[in-house]
């Protein structure tokens, strides 16, 4: 009885040819069945399977060219089966980018086989559009600058979940991936607090409403006592490690809390945010503004910005954006509170500040001005 026209091509004796010394007939064989295959009208499971085989058989030893073009043609077609797409991958090259381009979507598994080997084509995934929850998740969790910035720039898929935390994390201190997650827009505002130093104004703005609305819900523990004059003292003396040492152990923190931030400018907004959460009046805060860092004082708008976002953030919301930032919670009882001793370095450490503060003169001129408008 004749074969079926419709029964799949014999190809054994086009193997046993390839086999022949000399005469190489793999890259042939694949190129033809892969023309076969993509112009097929209709193609059934049995046929499908047939061509996985062939083709799984014959990529890993065909040469870079013949893998290329195969790749071209079959990753676009959906019907490709998913083994066959996995071993062009694995070939890395020109087969493995083409893949990565057309296939119409990206399996954890074509993933894998595309990073095979220490693939530096991970960036390039990460900025296809239409990627799986699950392949931004993995790719996520490569932890590598280059892939965060690809997906966070990248509006072709949602950030959400686990993928989204871990991104949030890095651009804590990773200016450039977080400007890019500030401003996509399917990221909200509440997602966003622990970037918050990164923002421009108008997000910083968006950002300290979503912090407000919670920060309200709940008591906020009374200020350390004294501290503001402790403070005050410290900066007119311009004793910054003592200054930063009692901030910190006022706010139940490390004292080295403003090394998290690399900017010398945003640092000193991290260390406003400090005196609002410690309970500091407005006056103090300006006089330390003045006194602290000269060059910081000499900046007439700089101090205008430092006070404007003392006058924005209330003690509260100032309080968990601290803790959204450092990614730690902040003491309810701050350290300078739990025990005051009579005797000894830290009292006279103490002592020395309140004899400073007592002694300081007036707010200067300029220091009113400030804490009443724009300083001139």
């Amino acid at each position: 009885m004749p074969p079926s026209v419709d029964a799949p091509p014999d190809l054994s004796g086009l193997l046993e040819l390839s086999r022949i010394e000399n005469l190489d007939l793999k890259p042939v064989i694949l190129r033809v069945q892969t023309d076969l295959f993509v112009r097929a009208a209709a193609r059934d499971r049995t046929e499908i399977e047939i061509f996985e085989s062939l083709a799984c058989g014959l990529i890993p030893t065909v040469d870079e060219e013949t893998a290329r073009v195969v790749a071209r043609k079959l990753a676009p077609c959906p019907e490709t089966p998913p083994a066959v797409l996995e071993a062009l991958a694995l070939r890395g090259g020109g087969a493995r980018d083409a893949v990565v381009e057309l296939a119409p979507t990206l399996s954890h598994r074509l993933i894998e086989a595309a990073l095979a080997e220490g693939s530096d084509i991970a960036a390039r995934i990460a900025a296809r559009a239409g990627l799986s929850r699950e392949a931004v998740d993995e790719l996520s969790r490569e932890g590598r600058p280059e892939i965060d910035r690809a997906l966070a720039a990248n509006l072709g898929h949602t950030l959400r979940g686990a993928a989204l935390s871990r991104l949030v994390d890095r651009g804590r201190t990773a200016p450039d991936l977080a400007r890019l997650l500030l401003v996509r827009p399917d990221v909200s505002a509440a997602d966003l607090v622990p970037l918050y130093l990164h923002a421009d104004l108008m997000r910083r703005t968006v950002i300290g409403r979503a912090v407000e609305a919670t920060a309200a819900l709940r008591p906020c523990p009374p200020p350390p006592r004294g501290l503001g004059e402790t403070l005050t003292g410290l900066s007119a003396a311009r004793d910054v490690p003592a200054f930063m040492a009692a901030l910190a152990d006022g706010l139940g923190l490390p004292r080295d809390f403003l090394t998290v931030v690399a900017d010398a400018g945003t640092r000193y907004d991290l260390l406003t945010l400090g005196l609002r959460a410690a309970g500091l009046h407005e006056e103090e805060a300006v006089y330390i503004f003045l006194t602290l860092n000269q060059g910081v004082a000499r900046s007439a708008e700089r101090v205008a910005d430092l006070v404007r976002l003392f006058r924005t953030v209330s003690r509260p919301a100032s309080r968990d954006l601290i803790a959204a930032i450092l990614d730690r919670p902040l003491a309810e009882r701050g350290r300078s509170e739990a025990h005051q001793p009579a005797h000894g370095p830290e009292a006279k450490l103490r002592q020395g500040a309140e004899r400073v503060a007592a002694q300081r003169p007036p707010l200067p001129a300029r220091a009113r001005t400030a804490s009443g408008g724009e300083p001139g």
